[in-house]
């Protein structure tokens, strides 16, 4: 779906626990996208996460099936790998799903990246999605990150949370719906 993207939310995440994002998710988009600039955690080596709700946002927990892989290579070159991440894998899980890999928490650390969320109303399908980031790794590696999934639920999804693993993180996520 390469359609036009039309800005429907932007969040500012200082020094937050999550953001979510509790309006605006309805049928009038069958994609919805988010994109994330400059997110960065509190606390070193920590995962951004998300989760999705089908009650408005008072609880995060549908079933989610995700896969994911990342291509590495250390600042001296010589740590480049593509490599199968099982550590970001959920099996049916209600868990908050990694979106990206272990992220540093210096001043020069700092992820980047977009989620394409697909037919978040349908009533009738499971809901698919797909990522990829760009880090700076606390090991510093720099880390593209590819995540795809979805959510076993026929019922709406009509919220989404993002959080670290662990502690608070700063950074701007902007939801569009795509028409």
């Amino acid at each position: 779906m390469n359609g036009a993207l039309k800005l429907l939310s932007t969040q500012t995440a200082s020094n937050s626990a999550s953001v979510s994002f509790t309006s605006g998710i309805d049928s009038t988009y069958n994609e919805y996208v988010f994109y994330f600039v400059d997110i960065n955690p509190a606390t070193d080596t920590q995962k951004l996460t998300f989760q999705t709700s089908t009650d408005g946002g008072s609880s995060y927990a549908v079933n989610v099936t995700s896969t994911s892989f990342r291509a590495t290579n250390d600042e001296g070159g010589s740590g480049a790998e593509i490599i199968y991440d099982t550590g970001n894998d959920l099996a049916n899980s209600t868990s908050f799903n990694p979106l990206s890999g272990t992220i540093g928490n210096g001043a020069d650390e700092c992820a980047a990246g977009e989620l394409h969320l697909y037919l978040p109303s349908s009533t009738s399908l499971a809901k698919h999605w797909t990522s990829t980031f760009n880090l700076y790794e606390a090991s510093s590696y720099t880390v593209h990150q590819f995540n795809s999934g979805y959510f076993n639920t026929t019922s709406a999804i009509n919220a989404i949370q993002f959080k670290m693993g662990s502690g608070n993180f700063d950074g701007n996520i902007y939801m569009f719906g795509v028409k």
